[in-house]
């Protein structure tokens, strides 16, 4: 992409963030969006071909960020189990970059109940990080650090607690230290997974 253009699409997407937090999501259109980056309708559906194809780009962002927090994490660590326990780190992070925009990310969500093209779009994350802890427990067992456990099961467990622990801080923002609750969680799920050392 050329600069202008790289700008222009990212104009729509702050205008968008804008918009979507202070309107909510179903009650802005192309237009509003438009209005706040003062663009064309043109030049919206030259980077866009909707409002719900912007939204899933601020998601991937957001979700790009994390990927490459938690890469880091994982590859700076001993074994697995320490490496999940290093992961609560990034939940101050999470918060914090989800800002004002966590409205919207629930607001859409609500959305994917009862539009299956959207259900189907939001669902993909979910699945891409049960796999991505999946594959880590799978990587734990190999390593030895993990008792042989069934993979997909204690994934699904550390997503629930990692979307427990989210919702919860969205809804209390300041109830707790919620980086310490995540950390106490996952210490809890890998000591019971741990392989003792012999």
């Amino acid at each position: 992409m050329q600069k202008r253009a790289i700008e222009t699409r990212q104009e729509i997407l702050t205008a968008a963030i804008n918009c979507f937090s202070k309107e909510g999501f179903e009650a802005t259109g192309v237009a509003e969006i438009c209005s706040e980056a003062g663009l064309s309708k043109g030049a919206f559906y030259h980077h866009f071909p909707s409002k719900h194809a912007v939204f899933m780009a601020l998601l991937e962002n957001w979700l790009e960020g994390l990927d490459q927090q938690l890469k880091i994490i994982s590859s700076g660590s001993k074994d697995v189990p320490s490496g999940l326990v290093a992961m609560t780190a990034v939940f101050p992070g999470v918060f914090s970059d989800a800002g004002d925009q966590v409205r919207m990310y629930l607001e859409f969500w609500t959305q994917a109940t009862r539009d299956e093209v959207i259900f189907q779009t939001l669902i993909e994350p979910y699945k891409r990080y049960t796999n991505y802890f999946a594959n880590l427990i799978k990587e734990g067992v190999d390593e030895g650090s993990l008792e042989n456990v069934q993979p997909e099961i204690v994934s699904r467990v550390i997503i629930s607690l990692a979307l427990g622990v989210l919702l919860q801080g969205l809804l209390d923002k300041n109830g707790t230290d919620w980086k310490a609750v995540a950390e106490m969680g996952m210490k809890m799920i890998t000591a019971n997974i741990q392989k003792e050392l012999r």
